[in-house]
């Protein structure tokens, strides 16, 4: 697979050469921070661990590296790669051991109920970064599927497991699962995220826009496959993307009171004559529109009672714009730059733009570099 995703890279990047834009607009200084910043990639997404990252990098696409951009300026920056269609759980697991430089341990009740091997790669001579305790914290930002993935290591990291800590024999517990180091982090930063799920699936089985053969429901299952290692499907970004489980696991989750939390949602949707959202067709990735336009008209009710109204149907192609503000129940507000709080989610007004724009784009590129600029500024100011 690995292999067949580098050679179709590779082929987009000779038809679709790098454009050379405008360098962002900064202060002569360099700039710096105490605090290394940590990108986790979303489904199907890929990190610098991969050899593809330099041809066709996650952050920043054609536009150019973020990563090299931002160190470049003073900004430990580091793009992490884990399971591109794991659970949330395994995920956090490998980015938790790519922090340490560690062997990944999935957790031995986790790997025995959900019947997969309870070790994976070890990190131990490359790890991600240098040095991560309660002294030296890290920003760390999570685009799509990469949100629920860093709010669980988040929560692992605060109040670890008491499944894992009731059935791992003493001496063989990951200090991931004992908790007590929520202090860590400095900053949470979630970008066009399904925090609450995307009714992407709902809307693909329901639409009268879309059959439940159609290509909505065809295109999220295939990017979204069952696991085919033996393990249960509850283990999976399929499971844990749906509306009800979302909902579920965030809501389990404790918003640190120490911990500066932000998000960005997207929406690239306009409203019709018949009070549908419909995508913007000029803007949005042609893989995006037909998915845009089945979630854009869906109203429904999921298996667990949540009510899907015309408020859930503004989205980006992808991820529903009210899924993205922040986990419902969590402390939370508009961000106002004047008065930033820890343990409350700060919102950044929607950005304009589809599910990819705010990792550089696709075919559609995206000038990211001042965004991330901006907001690490304003991180390092608090």
């Amino acid at each position: 697979m690995e292999k067949l995703i580098a050679l179709l890279m590779t082929i987009i990047m000779f038809l679709f050469p790098a454009k050379n834009l405008p360098e962002v607009d900064m202060e002569k200084e360099t700039m710096s921070t105490d605090y290394t910043y940590v990108f986790v990639h979303g489904l199907d997404g890929w990190g610098e661990y991969e050899f593809y990252y330099k041809l066709f990098p996650y952050w920043g696409v054609f536009g150019g590296d973020l990563m090299t951009y931002l160190r470049a300026r003073g900004i430990d920056a580091h793009g992490a790669s884990v399971n591109p269609t794991a659970s949330a759980w395994d995920r956090a697991c490998e980015l938790y051991a790519q922090l340490t430089g560690t062997k990944v341990d999935y957790g031995k009740e986790h790997s025995e109920r959900c019947n997969h091997q309870r070790y994976g790669k070890d990190y131990s001579k490359n790890p991600l970064i240098d040095n991560w305790s309660s002294e030296d914290k890290i920003n760390i930002l999570g685009h799509s599927f990469g949100g629920a993935t860093v709010l669980t290591l988040v929560e692992l990291m605060a109040n670890g497991s008491e499944a894992e800590r009731a059935a791992t024999p003493a001496g063989e517990l990951s200090p991931l699962f004992e908790g007590g180091k929520g202090d860590w982090f400095y900053s949470v930063t979630t970008l066009s995220a399904p925090l609450n799920g995307t009714t992407a699936y709902d809307a693909g089985d329901s639409s009268p826009k879309v059959s439940k053969t159609g290509a909505t429901t065809t295109f999220f299952y295939a990017v979204t496959p069952s696991p085919l290692d033996g393990r249960i499907d509850d283990d999976s970004a399929r499971y844990d993307m749906h509306v009800d489980n979302a909902i579920a696991m965030v809501s389990s989750f404790e918003t640190l009171e120490n911990v500066y939390y932000f998000s960005i949602p997207t929406c690239l949707t306009d409203v019709d004559e018949n009070g549908n959202s419909v995508p913007d067709k000029a803007h949005m990735e042609v893989l995006f529109q037909t998915a845009s336009e089945a979630i854009g008209s869906y109203k429904g009710v999921t298996p667990g009672g949540v009510v899907l109204d015309e408020t859930w149907q503004p989205n980006d192609g992808l991820v529903n714009t009210i899924s993205a503000r922040a986990p419902f129940g969590a402390p939370q507000k508009d961000l106002d730059e004047a008065n930033i709080e820890p343990g409350v989610w700060n919102i950044f007004p929607t950005y304009r733009g589809d599910h990819m724009a705010l990792e550089g784009g696709l075919m559609k590129t995206n000038e990211i570099r001042q965004l991330y600029t901006d907001l690490i500024k304003l991180i390092n100011n608090l």
